[in-house]
């Protein structure tokens, strides 16, 4: 304001002024709550901004180039490879009764020049042995069934012979089905590529649509085995879940992953709403689940819960990077955490769950002493208060891998089961129908199944696939040991 102006003002009278004043301190205040809005804006864009693997759930393939390195381990400074004194791990010979063709090979000179006659051939010590494994030329066995009429003498009616049990009504046998399928599922091959490796490996010429036929059998005969490792999950002492993204026809969905160490269950739901948690693992549901911090998952009580520590070793990084206190309750959490893992890894060393309380119990201390002064603070402070408020109320799921067996610390085994799924959805982005999800959830589940179980996919499912034609007993995949 112009000194003329103000002089202007206050020659027109004390009310006048005293107006003024009250408009200028109306919009001093406007501005000073703009600032606080805009500084408060600024420093949630500079958070989601330093958001990467290390301090948040983003996956690595989102960090930008701006993201701090990896952290690795220190190296030994030795060079790459075996070290002297270590013993080898070259390929053993197999015994000769695992040997389909036996070539003899002997020397047909001497080096001073003597040629060797037939009757020379007499073998002085044992033999060099040399083995090669080789492919035999592949080629799919085409089978024909000619189902032959006859006519009976005393009706004139024409009978015609049915297949025999165990022959496939379609045109593709069990063991062909059960290859198609594990080169789609378990290696990820596309449909078009898959059409032209069965044309180059077997000989065999199939479409695209063929393909997803076959897939579509397959899941079919798979949906008794999905039920039974559904209801075997549900009634688990312990399982890990988690959920991840998925597409149908480019819209959002989300694929849902349960978990016990012998076990996998796959499902594609609407959203990551709790009651597709709940229509998961069941309402009676009665064991432990471990997870990370999401809300849908807070329908369990905190003592059936198991919250996953690298997930909270990634809050804490993210707390240190801030200022003042809140750096300062990163810090400290993450050394709380390093030394949790310290006495994990002595766990399972040793076994000893007495050793492994005794050592948790003044972390215990220690942690809920910080986040008791963390949930204290002004709102300054309110991203870390709200963090320590949130640990406070699960307080018990932080520390039941102490008390049952089978919890660990983590929920690292979800996240490495979903791995594969999630390879699957960004190779063939999703799925396009409803059919096509039911598909993939109960393929994926098998998959992950057998892999957990150290079973190979494909004897699996071949069995699967053939007692499924022959109208046999399905071979069931669940088991607790």
């Amino acid at each position: 304001m112009e000194r003329a102006e103000a002089e202007a003002i206050y020659a027109q009278g004390r009310e006048t002024v005293v107006a003024v004043l009250l408009a200028l301190s109306a919009r001093i205040e406007a501005q000073d709550a703009q600032i606080a809005r805009l500084a408060t804006r600024v420093e949630e864009l500079e958070r989601r901004l330093g958001r990467n693997s290390q301090n948040s759930s983003l996956p690595p393939s989102h960090d930008p180039p701006s993201a701090p390195a990896r952290k690795r381990a220190s190296g030994s400074r030795r060079k790459q490879g075996g070290q002297p004194g270590h013993p080898g791990h070259g390929r053993p010979l197999q015994p000769l009764a695992k040997v389909d063709r036996l070539v003899e090979h002997w020397p047909e000179r001497c080096p001073c020049g003597h040629p060797f006659a037939e009757h020379e051939r007499e073998p002085d010590g044992d033999p060099v042995r040399h083995q090669v494994c080789e492919l035999p030329p592949i080629a799919v066995e085409l089978i024909e069934y000619r189902l032959q009429r006859l006519r009976c003498p005393g009706c004139g009616r024409k009978t015609r012979a049915q297949l025999p049990a165990g022959v496939p009504a379609g045109a593709f046998g069990p063991r062909l089905e059960a290859a198609i399928a594990t080169l789609s599922v378990r290696n990820r091959i596309s449909r078009r590529d898959l059409v032209e490796l069965v044309e180059e490996l077997f000989g065999c010429s199939i479409s695209t649509g063929t393909v997803e036929a076959i897939l579509t059998r397959t899941a079919a005969a798979v949906d008794p085995v999905y039920e039974h490792l559904l209801a075997h999950i549900r009634s688990g002492q312990a399982v890990n879940i988690d959920e991840t993204g998925w597409r149908l026809r480019g819209r959002k969905r989300t694929l849902w992953g349960v978990l016990t160490p012998l076990a996998a269950v796959f499902r594609v739901a609407p959203d990551r709403h709790q009651r597709e948690a709940k229509a998961l693992l069941g309402e009676g549901f009665q064991g432990i689940a471990c997870s990370d911090r999401w809300w849908a998952y807070d329908h369990l009580a905190p003592e059936r819960r198991q919250l996953c520590w690298s997930h909270l070793v990634r809050d804490f990084t993210a707390h240190s990077e801030g200022l003042a206190a809140q750096k300062e309750f990163g810090e400290r959490g993450l050394e709380i955490a390093g030394r949790l893992f310290e006495a994990w890894q002595q766990f399972r060393e040793t076994g000893d769950r007495g050793q492994l309380r005794q050592r948790i119990s003044p972390l215990k201390d220690e942690l809920r002493a910080l986040l008791e002064q963390a949930a204290r603070k002004s709102t300054k402070t309110k991203y870390h208060r709200r963090f320590a408020n949130n640990l406070l109320n699960r307080w018990p799921a932080l520390w039941t891998f102490t008390l049952v067996d089978g919890v660990e610390p983590t929920n690292n085994h979800a996240e490495r089961g979903l791995r594969g799924a999630v390879i699957y959805r960004k190779l063939s982005l999703g799925s396009q129908s409803e059919q096509g999800e039911q598909t993939i959830e109960r393929l994926l589940s098998v998959s992950q199944t057998c892999r957990l179980q150290r079973r190979p996919l494909f004897a699996y499912l071949a069995e699967l696939l053939t007692a499924s034609a022959r109208g046999n007993p399905i071979p069931p995949l669940a088991r607790t040991r």
